[in-house]
């Protein structure tokens, strides 16, 4: 039988940081739960234990019945009956088999009934699951909007919400409008407060919603009024058991079809205030999107993965010229960047939510106690790495996503492009991890500031200080001078003083910081377990080396008198 989990080692691996350690005793509280629940870990090495089995469990269920579902849901999709929206009947198998697994609220407190899971173990998790479908991951993962019920909602909203999320109900984000998409500020939803109902009631509507018609939502609405801006918002909670919402619409979409897509209209929603009026959008959605991020970052890897394994199954299989395809240098060379592709952006990941696992512990403590003030320094330290690497994570793993993808058809060759062969779905699937919870436009443009203010810069220099193994000693001497390059990059832009400059830019910088900082995760990965990722690594370095020596090229030939012949070709 299939394990998810299990058939791929280097997912295991990463359990096995050095931050762990602290990652695990932080959530535990020092592992005060063991007198209280059960099931509640006495130490570290029973922490890591539990962590391999409810992932194990996540590998079982994932093999043998979400993949082996994945393609009737992606054919019969959800469907709209009576203003309601219904899954394809094999998401409610999926459903069905994740709870029983309890396999839900899982990064919540066991108070609550949750597993009390780190980021990093869900990032895995959500990993696994997207291998085996992306749609169905994408209504099991939101199951994380509960951390914002967690963070910013009252204890009373805790009690009443957050075991229902644990017990297997489902969860939304309700954030988009018709003109509302990338620019939150412009949401219009109104929420007044009615004396004689004791409640908010929102009204308005909402559009590409994620999985619309679930049991909780989390709805950003102007309750401000006279105002137009992103001050005059706040978060709401809004139960389906309330009625007052309904579906319109549902989209038809290119891929992820197990994921419904909803418009909705709020007619007198009654709903509650979640936190304090004004920070809807200024505090609470940027909270919500970091982790909605890591999310798509964690998909995009497990989709990664899988069009790796069905590109090299079927370049094991496919004969011409008397040989197996996969002999020839033109097909293993697309394969050899996949897995690099794969393996630099899973440890990118990883490294992401373990800084925001610790940063995330620490302020969850300072609900009960005050922290001490080395425990304040690491708190403010861990926030600026996660805040600095998440939107890395997110943009390189979905670019890449779409590029294993896309050779997995091109292994393929016209059997990729034939609805029988699972590649097809995966490239559909792919497409939209790097348009959602923030395009790759957009994550470059949250990234540019840590460039240009010399952030990225003293990241790489302390990971350049971790020693790496004998026989990779060679690349990092290679990735010492792709750091030249980007530092001498980064400096002529800043010199020209430019703004539009800097943007046009900016994406360059962007993919030669992340592939540096991935070609020294991959050598240090390799150096721990080059069995798993000695190939990566030399396929990696070598490819990153290659895109950073022609992007300086391209910036630095650049001009500012260059840019009217973009413009030129734009406004014609």
């Amino acid at each position: 039988m299939a394990n998810y989990y299990t058939d791929h080692p280097e997912i295991g691996f990463h359990l096995g940081h050095p931050l762990m350690r602290r990652i695990a005793e932080l959530k535990e509280k020092g592992f005060s739960d063991k007198d209280k629940f059960e099931d509640a870990p006495i130490d570290f090495e029973d922490c890591l234990e539990n962590y391999r089995r409810m992932l194990e469990i996540v590998g079982d269920v994932s093999g043998n019945i979400i993949e082996p579902n994945s393609e009737s849901v992606d054919l019969e999709g959800p469907h709209l009956e009576n203003g309601r929206m219904i899954y394809a009947s094999k998401t409610y198998e999926n459903l069905d088999a994740t709870r029983k697994a309890g396999l839900w609220g899982i990064t919540m407190p066991r108070r609550y009934g949750g597993l009390n899971v780190p980021a990093v173990v869900f990032s895995m998790a959500n990993e696994v699951v997207a291998a085996a479908d992306a749609g169905f991951e994408n209504v099991w993962s939101l199951q994380s909007c509960a951390e914002t019920l967690y963070e910013f909602g009252s204890e009373e909203q805790r009690q009443k919400f957050i075991p229902r999320v644990c017990a297997g109900e489902t969860m939304s984000m309700d954030l988009t409008e018709p003109d509302a998409g990338s620019d939150l500020q412009r949401v219009m939803l109104k929420a007044t407060y009615s004396e004689e109902e004791g409640c908010w009631l929102l009204n308005g509507v909402k559009r590409f919603i994620t999985n619309g018609d679930s049991d909780i939502h989390l709805v950003l609405a102007r309750s401000e009024e006279g105002t137009r801006d992103g001050r005059g918002l706040s978060m709401f909670i809004y139960d389906k058991r309330q009625g007052g919402v309904n579906v319109r619409h549902i989209e038809h979409k290119l891929g992820i079809h197990g994921s419904p897509t909803c418009e909705l209209t709020f007619k007198n929603a009654r709903a509650e205030l979640c936190g304090s009026r004004r920070l809807g959008l200024i505090k609470y959605v940027m909270s919500l999107m970091n982790g909605a991020r890591l999310g798509i970052a964690a998909q995009s890897v497990g989709v990664c993965q899988e069009a790796y394994n069905e590109g090299v199954k079927y370049a094991a299989e496919r004969a011409q010229f008397g040989q197996t395809i996969n002999h020839f240098p033109g097909v293993y060379d697309m394969i050899s960047r996949m897995k690099a592709k794969l393996d630099a952006s899973r440890s990118l990941l990883y490294q992401t939510a373990r800084f925001v696992d610790v940063y995330k512990c620490l302020e969850d403590i300072q609900r009960d106690r005050k922290l001490e003030a080395d425990e304040r320094t690491e708190m403010k330290t861990y926030s600026r790495l996660a805040d600095a690497l998440t939107p890395l994570a997110k943009g390189m793993a979905s670019e890449y996503a779409n590029q294993n993808a896309y050779d997995a058809i091109s292994i393929h060759g016209g059997s990729g492009f034939i609805m029988e062969y699972k590649s097809q779905r995966l490239y559909r699937d792919a497409r939209i991890f790097s348009i959602y919870e923030g395009t790759t436009q957009l994550q470059v443009v949250a990234a540019v500031r840590y460039i240009t203010n010399g952030t990225y810069s003293s990241i790489i220099e302390d990971m350049m200080k971790e020693e790496v193994a004998e026989q990779f000693a060679p690349l990092k001497k290679r990735i010492e001078k792709m750091i030249a390059l980007y530092e001498e990059s980064v400096a002529f832009v800043k010199e020209q003083g430019n703004q539009e400059f800097q943007d046009f830019l900016a994406r360059r910088l962007y993919d030669m910081t992340a592939e540096i900082i991935m070609s020294i995760l991959i050598i240090q990965d390799a150096s721990k377990a080059p069995e798993l990722f000695g190939k990566s690594a030399n396929v990696y370095v070598r490819m990153a080396e290659e895109d950073v020596i022609g992007k300086s090229s391209y910036v630095k030939n650049f001009t500012v008198e260059d840019l009217a012949s973009f413009r030129a070709v734009e406004a014609e």
